[in-house]
């Protein structure tokens, strides 16, 4: 069995860890951003194929008490690296984050820990030098009240990169992040979903996705396939899995729309890579179904009504951090407020950065969800649907 790190945006520690309970696999705590958990080898492979809140994946090679220099090394020399990294790997310590402990300098420990794994390696392969001519194998280092983690990379790029996004278009939302907005709201894909501010179209892309059981990695590359760990067998076996995992008898009502042509085009672009790789997938375990894609309109969200009685309208309306103009998007969301006699009926969630989006929009939320989205520090406003049906009407 391995422990595991992965992490998230700060505030979905909770839906990353019921995350990980449903793929079979022990949580050992949390901590902000951040969720460890136990598996075994095939968990390399499956979190970062399978997880949609995770931003990254690593191994916890370490996990003890050092309160000075030499216990760091000696804890950093005690880990077989020659099991982990190739002859030729660059090792790198990317990153180092520092909480109440007697170690505090960020370079001394970042040279400390590459020091000692050369130092381990050397004396292993009986190598003086290395070539580092190979992938970089990126190492983090957390030092919290004393205890150092020692992690190693096996995403690479961030998870959100799922592969289908050639253009995130302006100031896109993470796919992991909208990931986790689905799951606030417990959304299930019997129920319309509509982002009448769709941009790319990430939040019904994801949402497409869940509804499907796609796994979202499945047309990507990771950093473990240039780890000596790495067992393209077993990396083979668990995408065949997932593949046959696919829900593909499930009929959704998932829809976007913006004001911008090319960007609704780009989101049409964005969701048609995305079922392809899912299509690509299938053809593996021998299926030629068709996914249904998501659908994208051009439309102002004031000319929208809600096609059904109930349903989640979702999005991720301008910040004006996004738009360079703060005034521009109070008076938008001023203006949304329409929505709510417009989509009647409906649960409503709406993601931004500016603290008076409820006193803009004149309704303050049944919940609202502190969420950290990329360098914002956003807010998720949930409203609950009113319980009276309206008429069809068109999107």
């Amino acid at each position: 069995m391995y422990m595991f790190t992965a992490l998230c945006a700060l505030g979905a520690e909770k839906i990353l860890g019921n995350e990980l309970k449903l793929l079979g696999y022990k949580l050992q705590g949390n901590a902000p951003g951040r969720v460890r958990f136990v598996g075994d080898e095939l968990a390399l492979y499956r979190t970062n194929y399978c997880l949609r809140t995770a931003d990254r994946v690593f191994l916890c090679l370490a996990h003890y008490k050092a309160e000075n220099f030499d216990d760091l090394f000696d804890i950093c020399f005690d880990i077989p690296w020659n099991l982990y990294l190739k002859k030729d790997s660059r090792v790198v310590v990317d990153k180092v984050r520092i909480y109440k402990s007697k170690l505090n300098s960020e370079h001394s420990i970042q040279k400390i820990i590459q020091k000692s794994i050369y130092k381990k390696l050397g004396e292993v392969w009986n190598m003086s030098v290395f070539p580092e001519s190979g992938e970089t194998a990126n190492i983090r280092i957390y030092i919290e009240e004393n205890v150092v983690s020692v992690l190693l990379d096996t995403s690479g790029d961030p998870l959100h990169k799922r592969g289908y996004r050639k253009d995130g278009g302006e100031a896109p939302l993470r796919e992991t992040l909208a990931a986790v907005l689905l799951q606030e709201f417990m959304w299930r894909r019997k129920t319309p979903l509509h982002d009448p501010f769709c941009g790319s179209g990430t939040i019904p892309i994801e949402a497409t996705l869940y509804a499907y059981n796609v796994a979202p990695g499945l047309g990507r590359h990771f950093a473990y396939e240039n780890l000596a760990i790495y067992d393209s067998q077993k990396a083979q076996q668990v995408q065949l899995e997932e593949a046959e995992k696919i829900r593909t008898d499930v009929q959704c009502k998932i829809t976007g729309s913006d004001i911008n042509p090319a960007t609704v085009d780009l989101a049409r672009l964005n969701a048609e890579h995305a079922c392809v790789t899912a299509g690509r997938a299938l053809h593996l375990i021998g299926s030629d179904v068709h996914l249904e894609r998501p659908d994208f309109i051009v439309s102002d969200y004031t000319e929208l009504r809600a096609p059904y009685p109930e349903g989640l309208l979702l999005c991720n309306p301008p910040y004006g951090e996004r738009l360079g103009d703060v005034s521009e998007a109070e008076n938008l969301y001023r203006k949304m407020a329409s929505l709510f006699a417009d989509f009647e009926g409906w649960n409503m969630g709406f993601i931004t950065s500016r603290e008076q989006f409820e006193s803009c929009i004149g309704k303050k939320a049944d919940v609202s969800k502190k969420l950290k989205a990329g360098n914002f520090d956003t807010t998720l406003y949930m409203y609950r649907a009113n319980v009276q049906n309206n008429s069809k009407g068109n999107l």
